[in-house]
């Protein structure tokens, strides 16, 4: 009973906003590992050690922010590219974290994982939603929708990006086998097109986007998983190649 009475009286998850409880308070910087590449600022929403790794590997300095930090402390710091990092809670009050990304797209490289993911889609104008069931675990499989590859993934979320919030037309029934159809071709946002490139093919979720004319994409996943699965690590090498010009 103890149980059922602590279960029942905690607080939902929505519009709660853990990540600033969970934000270094200081920034703080990781060296590349050999000579350095240039600078990468990463806002902390929650970040994990090993994101910092997966970037200082690739031979990136890494500032690592508050979660609060403005657009314009950010770019002062000249950097090559801004991460975007995963965290606790609903992304919907992180509002300052989205009018950041909204004053660092177009000016600089962008890369966002799981709640990154969901608050550079709060910047782009699209809305986010509770999951009926979060995805959690570490063998979530993802198509990654240029070439059909599937990826086994790590998540941990509560929340999705609804990209249907800035399509054309209306949602499929859901209730059926996972499609493409399930996600629009394109999304109509603020900043111009974005294209969904990855699907969750559990539930049919968008789990990764790419803006058309901005060097900037993101994906609901955990690239960095450790110790594994690391189908997905490629993605900072993506990020890699997006700072030196292959947009």
């Amino acid at each position: 009973q103890e149980l059922r009475d602590a279960a029942e009286s905690a607080p939902s998850m929505e519009g709660l906003d853990l990540a600033s409880g969970v934000s270094t308070t200081e920034p703080y910087r990781k060296t590349a590992g050999g000579e350095s590449r240039g600078l990468i600022v990463a806002i902390d929403l929650g970040m994990k050690r090993d994101i910092t790794d997966n970037l200082t590997s690739r031979g990136f300095d890494v500032e690592v922010v508050p979660s609060s930090s403005p657009a314009a402390t950010i770019l002062d710091l000249s950097p090559v590219g801004v991460f975007v990092s995963n965290g606790p809670g609903d992304p919907e009050p992180l509002e300052s974290s989205a009018s950041t990304l909204r004053g660092l797209l177009g000016e600089v490289p962008v890369f966002g994982i799981c709640l990154g993911h969901q608050v550079l889609g709060l910047a782009l104008g699209m809305s986010t939603y509770k999951l009926p069931f979060g995805h959690h675990g570490g063998n979530h499989p993802v198509k990654r929708l240029r070439d059909g590859r599937i990826e086994i993934t790590a998540q941990n979320h509560g929340f999705a990006v609804d990209p249907w919030s800035r399509a054309d037309g209306s949602p499929p029934p859901r209730g059926r086998l996972v499609a493409d159809d399930l996600l629009p071709s394109m999304i109509d946002s603020d900043f111009g097109p974005v294209r969904p490139t990855h699907q969750n093919l559990n539930d049919g979720t968008l789990e990764g986007m790419a803006c058309v004319d901005l060097p900037a994409f993101s994906v609901q996943y955990h690239p960095e998983a450790a110790p594994g699965p690391n189908d997905a690590e490629y993605l900072f090498d993506d990020f890699a190649a997006l700072i030196e010009g292959g947009h």
